[in-house]
């Protein structure tokens, strides 16, 4: 996960994303003439909310995340994006930022300017329905969390879902032992953020967890012994 691909061509880049798989040779063609690359350190910011932005970003290699700033100047991520995931297609609307964007691992974007964009959705429907797929199912991720905020869902649970969703997006086999481990460099505090908890309440619940056998923690990462017996925790009544 995070591997930046050194010296990709744009139009290397376009062929990894699926969103393009659909687009015309022609649409390849003119995007590959306009696209531009752009590497980001872990940490970095891409842009910020209210930020006028007039570029289109496309994940290529590493991941960004999506967070706002909440009432009580909390941080609260919203998305974690990897490889093919588009980033901002709010902004073909023309509109600011309405949400920051910071790099969690090191990532090559790949970048259109708005209009050129626009340019070639407009002379290629099965291109466009593709991004209005992508911004769909952000909007249904939007409604899933929606469903699942602190006031409706028990904490336990809603910390066991992130988990073994991020077990599922970020998980590989553990070697030599059973489990999955999710390999991302998740700090309890930035598990809080996704979460919008406090730090010390997900620190406390991880040990319940870990006591519970439910999780274990191993060299700074999160292993999920038994992703069905978590599945079936946050599930239960």
């Amino acid at each position: 996960m995070g591997v930046i691909i050194m010296n990709v061509s744009i139009s290397d880049a376009i062929a990894l994303v699926e969103l393009f798989e659909q687009a015309t040779s022609a649409s390849v063609k003119a995007l590959s003439s306009v696209g531009k690359m752009r590497r980001l350190a872990k940490g970095e910011h891409l842009f910020f909310d209210k930020e006028q932005v007039d570029m289109i970003y496309i994940v290529i290699s590493g991941l960004v995340t999506l967070y706002k700033i909440d009432s009580q100047g909390e941080k609260k991520v919203i998305f974690v994006l990897d490889k093919g995931k588009i980033i901002n297609e709010v902004i073909l609307q023309n509109v600011t930022a309405s949400i920051n964007c910071e790099v969690f691992e090191d990532a090559q974007i790949l970048c259109f300017n708005r209009l050129d964009f626009l340019r070639v959705m407009e002379q290629d429907f099965a291109f466009t329905k593709s991004v209005f797929d992508s911004l769909a199912m952000k909007v249904r991720r939007l409604y899933r969390q929606l469903k699942n905020t602190p006031n409706s869902v028990r904490n336990d649970k809603r910390i066991a879902a992130k988990l073994w969703k991020l077990s599922r997006d970020y998980g590989v086999p553990c070697q030599g032992q059973d489990g999955t481990r999710i390999i991302l460099d998740l700090s309890i505090t930035y598990l809080a953020d996704m979460l919008g908890s406090r730090r010390e309440t997900v620190s406390r619940q991880l040990k319940i967890f870990a006591e519970q056998g439910l999780i274990r923690i191993d060299d700074g990462q999160i292993i999920i012994p038994d992703r069905d017996k978590l599945s079936q925790y946050f599930k239960l009544p």
